[in-house]
């Protein structure tokens, strides 16, 4: 059935991805592909979902959003934690910001219900990224009623000295940005649940694409309706280690 689904009813389209496992929940393997365009041999297009029951051999199509991009990928896990597989779209932007475009679904039932939206995750964990006096960085949300702090005085005198003076005071305001959502990991935090969390990762800049002072952090988990978050904090890059003595 794969075969004559791949040469007849997509014979213009290139197969992306695909994988195998129960994500109705009747105990029967189906198949999940991933099909689009690829016109320059690395990127794709149009690219869509097809949910193939193996039962009854019907196939749902899922047209994504923002289907376009480099890599797409499938994962199948249980996210929900009802013994059902979900199913998982990563796909690559592309571009020196290195976004990603995810999306969870369930078909649990047959019946095709969205998890997760990159779009409306990166419009819920927005963050404002300022220099203090004294070396520091802030990372804060008010929205999430959360701040982190930064140490940036490993940078040494030539960054340093661009935006504070003798005192390690401020020359002026200066901001730096919290990226979208870059890397979504599918992570296991309980063996014996058997199911699937996701790791959020965010990229911390300063002034440039190319500074890099950190990531936010955001492990999320399902509660039945939705993905909420379980821990965040920020990471930042570790610095080479200088003898006292």
């Amino acid at each position: 059935m794969y075969r004559q689904f791949q040469e007849y009813t997509y014979r213009s389209i290139t197969l992306l991805d695909m994988k195998q496992g129960d994500v109705n929940g009747d105990g029967i393997m189906d198949n999940v592909y991933l099909y689009g365009n690829k016109p320059n041999g690395i990127f794709a297009d149009n690219i869509t979902l097809i949910i193939q029951d193996g039962h009854s051999n019907q196939f749902t199509t899922v047209n994504l959003q923002n289907n376009a991009g480099y890599n797409p990928r499938l994962f199948l896990g249980d996210f929900s934690k009802d013994n059902v597989k979900d199913i998982f779209v990563s796909i690559d932007s592309g571009g020196s910001g290195g976004y990603g475009i995810f999306y969870i679904y369930s078909f649990k039932n047959n019946v095709l219900s969205e998890m997760f939206d990159f779009e409306k995750y990166n419009n819920k964990y927005k963050f404002n990224v300022n220099y203090e006096d004294f070396y520091k960085v802030s990372v804060g949300s008010p929205q999430l009623d959360v701040l982190f702090t930064i140490d940036i005085s490993y940078k040494g005198y030539d960054y340093l000295s661009q935006y504070y003076d003798e005192n390690g005071k401020l020359k002026q305001p200066i901001k730096g940005e919290v990226l979208a959502l870059g890397a979504l990991y599918p992570i296991v935090t309980n063996e014996n649940r058997m199911g699937y969390d996701l790791l959020a990762l965010q990229r911390i800049i300063g002034t440039s694409n190319s500074d890099t002072l950190g990531y936010v952090e955001n492990l999320i988990t399902w509660n039945g309706s939705k993905f909420t978050s379980s821990r965040l904090s920020v990471a930042i890059l570790g610095t080479k280690l200088i003898s006292l003595f």
